[in-house]
């Protein structure tokens, strides 16, 4: 179908006028439109594209470049080191460094002060005054080629204003209004919402799909010049006004100081008051980026040259971070997590708050000493902060807000954490408790890689090492656990990235719907297998009703007996798995099973052995117990038939000697 010259027209002033006003507003500095009458034109341009999609161009605004997904992010080795700042609490360590400063130079010096942008650091490289790299930070040493997304960020020029070679480095962003916007869409959709703007920013230039990066608000400031082929100017304040004369976004929030009192005033400025204040709005809320703190840069080259740097940062910079957010929120209960050593530490399940753009639901309460200093009982109102914007911290109680009914906690004296009776003990001289039986690690370890496994509730991306990895960084400590991760907290795990921490999440979102037997399954009750499973929930249907099951009631059901009607009942009248099963039920959403009154199998045994085309070994013995048959494990003169994949070792070989019928999948689903 031809394209209307009308659209074709529209298309091309659309794409001049909206580069225009992208230019005034990111890179002068000077809208001439209102944000409204900008994201109206952008829209309008964005749907002609859609409907017309032979007249995309590739310097368009929407979408700078258009083109086929890279089959990887391409690793690239950095020209120039890049390092991270070192950071600063109080103003202690201020003054620290400004001594270090004075002595290391001979000169009392003066700084340019910036807005520390919470986004992800980019290097880009221009040759000619054409962008063709750019490159996240990595290591310090090798990076990741991200040009493709960088080039769909607006105000980023594909063009100097000079034909020179420069190296520079700045941060991408995400702005908070898109943020909020980005999330309610994703919540609209269905999908898992992002933590923070700087993970939505981070995971939006490491896709490999520039689409996804176009569709998202982005944002970048310049900020460092590492190379150039013309001379460097002589302070950091000359430096960004280069930036700025060659075009790139350059921060407006920037200030040239010459004391100490100067750098704690404008801090104090941009970090407002904490966040149970009231009344007017304080600077860092009305800008559209999310800010963690002010960096402190020597404003001379020269002196900058002379203090060079130590093994990971400059020493003449310092992130002048702001003390961590807080709120308040409800602590719901408190249990406790097993080491790698066997130590034991108390764990506040709290009902679940933001807190510094992070949903937050537990945070460690250290040791016993801990708890009593601070007076902490089960039902208070606690003040919860993130210390270095990542741990979430009890700061204190609200004891005014403090209901009748807060439960003072003691230490147990055993817990189903600790191997052979549980026993628990302080460690002598320290505040700390351990499991007296060691190995009580990886008994957890076992449990929860046997919770997360195929055969119960089969979380996608939570495997042995990865389960490990979480008790380690006391992440996890039980089943629950697992469905309280954030993505902030995988994302500082070694070997996280977006994707693979998103994968992660996707996986446990979707265990959160799970059938009653593979709920069963997962809690690792002795001798209970996914047959006998498979009867007691078919038989009680509702988790409610199980757990008021007697061990008679249990041992009547045809196939359990009484040993495992023991070892279930003794299961559930335990408080610790009661109380476990109390908090797993706030996560998940559990399914009833019922078993057919007759099925084509019913009557049957069936064995599964080998690696089938399309089925797991666990689907094949669901379709088996749905069916009204028995899934067995081993090969009898009572085994009704095999279903044999690839591989199927000895159980073959056994069900020929006996003469017991082998089909392959294709035979069995036919059967069901």
């Amino acid at each position: 179908m031809a394209v209307p010259k009308k659209a074709r027209e529209r298309m091309e002033k659309l794409r001049g006028l909206l580069a225009h006003h992208a230019h005034q507003y990111y890179t002068l500095d000077a809208p001439e439109l209102s944000d409204s009458a900008y994201d109206a034109l952008y829209r309008e341009l964005s749907e002609l594209e859609e409907r017309y999609p032979e007249l995309v161009s590739a310097d368009s605004v929407t979408k700078r470049i258009v083109g086929a997904v890279q089959p990887f992010l391409k690793k690239v080795r950095h020209t120039i080191p890049q390092w991270s700042f070192a950071d600063a609490f109080s103003e202690e360590e201020v003054r620290a460094f400004d001594e270090r400063v004075r002595k290391l130079t001979g000169t009392i010096p003066s700084y340019d002060l910036e807005l520390k942008i919470d986004g992800l650091k980019i290097v880009f490289t221009y040759e000619k005054g054409v962008l063709v790299l750019a490159a996240t930070r990595g290591d310090g040493v090798v990076g990741e080629d991200v040009t493709h997304n960088v080039r769909t960020i607006r105000e980023i020029p594909e063009h100097l204003t000079r034909s020179i070679d420069i190296i520079a480095e700045g941060e991408v962003y995400l702005s908070r209004s898109g943020f909020a916007k980005l999330n309610q869409l994703r919540e609209k959709q269905g999908e898992p919402l992002f933590a923070n703007p700087r993970n939505a920013a981070a995971g939006s230039i490491r896709q490999l799909d520039p689409s996804i990066a176009a569709a998202r608000p982005l944002g970048a400031f310049f900020y460092d010049v590492a190379r150039t082929s013309e001379k460097v100017p002589s302070t950091q304040s000359e430096e960004l006004a280069y930036l700025k004369e060659l075009g790139l976004p350059v921060n407006p929030e920037h200030r040239h100081v010459n004391s100490l009192e100067e750098v704690f005033a404008y801090w104090g400025t941009w970090k407002g008051s904490p966040s149970l204040r009231s009344g007017s709005s304080t600077p860092r809320e009305k800008v559209d980026y999310q800010i963690d703190g002010v960096v402190l840069k020597v404003e001379s080259q020269q002196a900058q040259q002379t203090l060079g740097y130590t093994g990971k940062a400059p020493r003449f910079a310092l992130a002048y971070k702001f003390p961590p957010e807080q709120v308040q929120t409800i602590l719901e209960d408190i249990t406790l997590q097993v080491g790698r050593t066997g130590k034991l530490t108390p764990v506040a399940h709290l009902k679940p708050v933001e807190v510094a753009g992070t949903v937050v639901a537990r945070a460690t309460l250290h040791n016993e000493d801990f708890i009593k200093e601070k007076d902490i009982r089960v039902g208070d109102t606690v003040i919860l902060q993130k210390a270095g914007d990542i741990i979430p911290e009890i700061v204190s109680v609200i004891k005014e807000l403090r209901p009748k009914s807060a439960k003072a906690w003691k230490f147990p004296t055993h817990s189903p954490l600790c191997g052979g009776d549980g026993s628990i003990e302080r460690v002598p001289g320290e505040a700390a408790h351990r499991c007296k039986v060691a190995g009580s690690f990886e008994q957890q370890a076992r449990k929860l890689i046997h919770f997360a496994g195929k055969s119960a509730l089969d979380i996608e991306g939570m495997g042995r090492e990865t389960v490990r990895l979480l008790m380690e960084h006391n992440l996890i400590s039980d089943f629950d656990g697992m469905f309280e991760l954030t993505k902030d907290e995988l994302l500082t795990l070694e070997g996280f990235e977006e994707l693979k921490a998103q994968n992660l999440l996707n996986g446990i979102k979707a265990a959160r719907n799970v059938s009653l037997d593979r709920l069963i399954i997962g809690l690792g009750i002795p001798h209970v297998g996914a047959e006998t499973a498979f009867l007691i929930a078919a038989h009680f249907q509702m988790l409610t009703q199980l757990q008021k099951a007697s061990e008679e009631s249990l041992s009547n059901i045809d196939g359990i007996g009484p040993i495992i009607g023991r070892s279930a009942a003794e299961w559930f009248r335990d408080a610790n798995n009661r109380a476990l099963l109390m908090r797993l039920q706030k996560h998940v959403k559990i399914k009833k099973v019922v078993a057919p009154a007759k099925g084509p199998l019913t009557g049957q045994t069936v064995v599964i052995t080998g690696t089938l085309p399309t089925l797991s070994r666990e689907e094949a013995e669901a379709h088996v117990r749905r069916a009204g048959g028995k899934a067995t494990s081993s090969v009898s003169a009572k085994t009704s038939f095999v279903v044999a994949g690839g591989n199927p070792g000895s159980k073959l070989a056994v069900a020929k000697r006996l003469g017991v019928p082998v089909i392959t999948e294709a035979e069995f689903l036919k059967k069901l």
